[in-house]
């Protein structure tokens, strides 16, 4: 993907959200307001521009969902978004607000936006599951994933100038604290990274190695290595800067209580990415400072499982912070 949307806060992806529908259904599309159920929606009025297409577009009421996730590689078939047999789900959870606003005449036509893959196979069955439960007719409703987002912006590039995103190219239960602490001083003091390290860490096994042994999926592993690996060796000079000790004893201290934290919690997982994505959310919603510095939390944590602090590693039987 062109944009990291998984760094965006949940604002910014709303206000991206808006722009593209601005293109899509028309410039009279209402930003994200939180309602009376405490639910944020969108709306349009009137003949949509594009949608379904310019021959045959929609017309009346039309009420626009955002659902940004903080997670690497989150797909609308996970269980946590839509599962047929679960009523604590993200869908599960849209449809009141979806019958209730259909019953008051309030909603015509429904669109669902994410930072997530959407399969064709997915796409059919949670239209038709939302179209049976809330009396919606299917031709009526539209999910849009990252893929589909990433083609209208490709033909809309003007929405991401609306909305103030930029290019990403540019250059568990645990305290926060102490990690925000960490990452507010490398925010004042690491350069923008613009070009990839000749000299990265050495790993005590090999990346994919480590990977098998934490039950990290390829896919994974390969957007984390892709989006913050040029950026580890900058941490590890600074850390290992006489000048920062004291520092980098807090940085041992972050490893020990994830570690501790990430191993009791393991079994409940079936993959580190479920892992990783689950601290993520706990970091963002707990610290300001972190949700403000999302990629270069993302980039310590990742740092920590580069370097072999974090996660289980094949050549030692229990894992200790190490000194970078």
């Amino acid at each position: 993907m062109k944009y990291a949307y998984h760094d965006l806060s949940d604002n910014q992806f709303e206000d991206l959200v808006v722009a593209v529908c601005q293109f899509l259904l028309g410039a009279a599309v209402q930003g994200f307001a939180v309602g009376p159920d405490g639910g944020r929606d969108a709306k349009f009025m009137g003949t949509a521009e594009l949608l379904p297409s310019k021959a045959e577009p929609w017309e009346g009421i039309v009420i626009v969902q955002a659902k940004h996730t903080n997670g690497l590689n989150k797909r609308f078939s996970d269980l946590d978004f839509f599962s047929e047999n679960s009523v604590n789900t993200v869908i599960a959870h849209e449809l009141p607000r979806i019958k209730k606003r259909r019953k008051a005449k309030e909603l015509d036509h429904y669109m669902l936006f994410s930072n997530r893959r959407l399969t064709g196979e997915s796409e059919s069955t949670i239209r038709a599951h939302i179209s049976e439960e809330c009396d919606l007719p299917e031709q009526s409703i539209y999910l849009c994933g990252v893929e589909q987002l990433e083609l209208w912006l490709k033909r809309f590039p003007q929405a991401t100038q609306i909305a103030n995103i930029d290019p990403i190219d540019s250059p568990l239960i645990v305290s926060p604290d102490e990690l925000a602490d960490l990452v507010e001083v490398l925010s004042k003091h690491l350069p923008t990274v613009s070009a990839k390290l000749d000299n990265v860490p050495t790993d005590r096994v090999s990346y994919e190695r480590k990977n098998q042994i934490n039950n990290m999926t390829e896919e994974y592993a390969r957007t984390l290595r892709k989006y913050y690996l040029k950026e580890t060796q900058q941490i590890r000079e600074f850390l290992s800067d006489p000048q920062n000790e004291e520092l980098l004893d807090r940085y041992s201290c972050i490893v020990e209580e994830f570690q501790i934290k990430v191993i009791a919690k393991r079994k409940g997982y079936q993959t580190f990415d479920e892992i990783l994505n689950y601290l993520f959310d706990l970091l963002f919603q707990r610290d300001a400072v972190l949700r403000g510095n999302k990629r270069l939390t993302r980039t310590i944590v990742f740092y920590m499982y580069w370097n072999c602090d974090l996660g289980e590693d094949s050549n030692a039987q229990t894992q200790q912070a190490r000194t970078p």
